[in-house]
């Protein structure tokens, strides 16, 4: 994936924040950062093995994430009212 079509994708990120957190991501094997001698230089992103088996393993824990964000709500409301 593109560096732009990333920050598309991402809200609420700064160029140079999402460019900090894609080194630390190659840095650490859960991407690969292929450059490309265009102009516009062009600079595409994909996940490794690494990253793909991360992947595999977070995703079941986003998707609790995602259908339990009401109760996430509710305690947040009720949190201090017992007190």
């Amino acid at each position: 994936m593109r560096f732009s079509n990333l920050q598309k994708h991402i809200t609420g990120i700064s160029q140079k924040m999402l460019t900090k957190c894609l080194r630390e991501l190659e840095r650490d094997g859960l991407i690969s950062r292929a450059v490309y001698p265009e102009v516009p230089p062009r600079v595409e992103y994909e996940l490794t093995h690494l990253g793909r088996g991360l992947l595999v393993k977070v995703t079941p824990l986003w998707y609790w994430i995602a259908n339990s964000v009401d109760q996430f709500k509710v305690a947040r409301a009720n949190y201090g009212k017992s007190e």
